[in-house]
């Protein structure tokens, strides 16, 4: 198959050329080798056991080869991060090494490569990536604080996300539809609790209990529920509830597996703000996996069901799941203009802005996601209230919709639909 660049193309090839190693890192079937193998003219496939029980033997083959050198799923035998870190010692050249890895090691390398070792997060498809729409609103010019106009149109609608959303952003699983589409997703999480968590150094006495688990998770998509919440969830009608020492365990591996990426409340670094939530938004690494999980289609999801263990949220799982994947979306964007993606969330409630994202310098843009097609002035007051408190550090302010034009109104908050957006 023909290679498609990827926006995380650019950030590597910046980075590749600048520094001795690079570590991509992220889900499985995200596209790392692929991405991974178009630049490296060495390669060693950890996965492949043959080549990991030779490498074992003589671990000094890893770095060794014309650069740069690929090292696949690297976690398979940390002792390779401490190899290449004390080969960029002895020759920091650029484009030595690239490493993938679809999980943490179970035991952290020796030393954290820090200055020798990049980490590169990449995700599934963004919705820029998907080629919905020519989009036309920059993430860029959002973070400049020039407040430009806004302009673009497309006939992207409601049906079409509800679509992206279980298709999924895996490059290889999306060109599947239907039950094929769903036996592949199926698989994925089947793998994910049957090898890939003993693998991660977690051994499950109950797959069942950590599908249920998984499944209440998937549900608080896109809120702040506590993770008692979920546990109560995973076991609605049952007498024995999980044990807080079983959960834990639950999500700490997910995260090492990067199948769980949430969004963190926002601690202002330059404003004082009071009486900011800490509690993170739930987000799976791809919203396809949080529909199968609680096994709903798009038919499902647009009459408005739920599906799975019930956990309170404002709205509907559509509602919730076309926020998964605008911050997917987002985050991808993010990053490619090194911005970091917080979200606000005031103790009481009182107000909530789905997505911030912050500038090196503190100063943000802040972005509502409505599912919805116009915008009315009571979807603002959140960030209308955002701006009378931190003044010039807003930079922008901006909603998401599923609506078809993208533009600026009168009292300056950008309107973007959602496949309009992208870098």
């Amino acid at each position: 198959m023909t290679y498609r660049r990827r926006i995380v193309d650019q950030e590597i090839d910046e980075l590749l050329y600048g520094l001795p190693a690079i570590a991509l890192e992220g889900p499985k079937a995200v596209g790392k080798t692929a991405t991974a193998t178009q630049r490296a003219e060495t390669v060693h496939r950890l996965d492949d056991p043959g080549q990991l029980e030779v490498l074992r033997a003589a671990p000094n083959r890893l770095v060794v080869g014309d650069p740069p050198v690929l090292i696949d799923e690297w976690q398979r035998f940390p002792a390779s991060w401490d190899l290449v870190r004390r080969a960029v010692d002895d020759d920091p050249s650029p484009a030595r090494f690239l490493l993938t890895g679809s999980a943490s090691p179970s035991s952290a390398p020796t030393h954290s490569g820090a200055g020798r070792i990049v980490t590169i997060r990449m995700r599934p498809l963004s919705l820029a990536e998907r080629g919905l729409a020519e989009s036309s609103v920059s993430v860029a010019s959002l973070l400049s604080g020039n407040r430009e106009p806004i302009e673009g149109a497309c006939a992207v609608g409601l049906a079409a996300y509800t679509e992206e959303i279980v298709a999924s952003g895996f490059p290889a699983i999306r060109e599947s539809a239907g039950r094929v589409l769903r036996a592949q997703l199926d698989g994925y999480l089947d793998r994910i609790v049957e090898h890939d968590f003993p693998e991660a150094g977690l051994r499950t006495r109950n797959p069942a209990a950590l599908r249920r688990w998984m499944a209440a998770y998937a549900a608080a998509s896109s809120t702040t529920a506590s993770y008692e919440t979920i546990r109560d969830a995973s076991s609605a009608g049952e007498n024995d509830k999980p044990a807080k020492t079983t959960t834990g365990p639950y999500r700490a591996t997910l995260e090492q597996l990067w199948m769980i990426e949430e969004v963190p409340a926002w601690v202002p670094s330059r404003n004082h703000l009071r009486r900011l939530a800490s509690a993170p938004v739930h987000q799976l690494a791809d919203p396809a996996l949080a529909a199968r999980l609680l096994g709903v289609g798009v038919d499902a999801l647009l009459d408005g069901q739920s599906g799975g263990p019930p956990v309170p949220r404002d709205g509907t799982l559509l509602g919730a799941l076309f926020e998964s994947l605008v911050t997917l979306s987002v985050r991808t964007y993010a990053q490619a203009n090194e911005a970091r993606v917080r979200h606000l969330r005031t103790r009481g409630g009182e107000h909530e802005i789905d997505l911030i994202l912050e500038r090196n310098d503190g100063k943000v843009v802040a972005i509502e996601v409505k599912l919805k097609a116009t915008v009315e002035d009571s979807d603002l007051r959140h960030l209308k209230w955002l701006e009378k408190t931190i003044g010039p550090d807003l930079l922008d302010a901006a909603v998401i919709t599923t609506g078809t034009d993208a533009y600026r109104r009168q009292d300056g908050i950008a309107v973007i639909p959602a496949a309009l957006l992208t870098t």
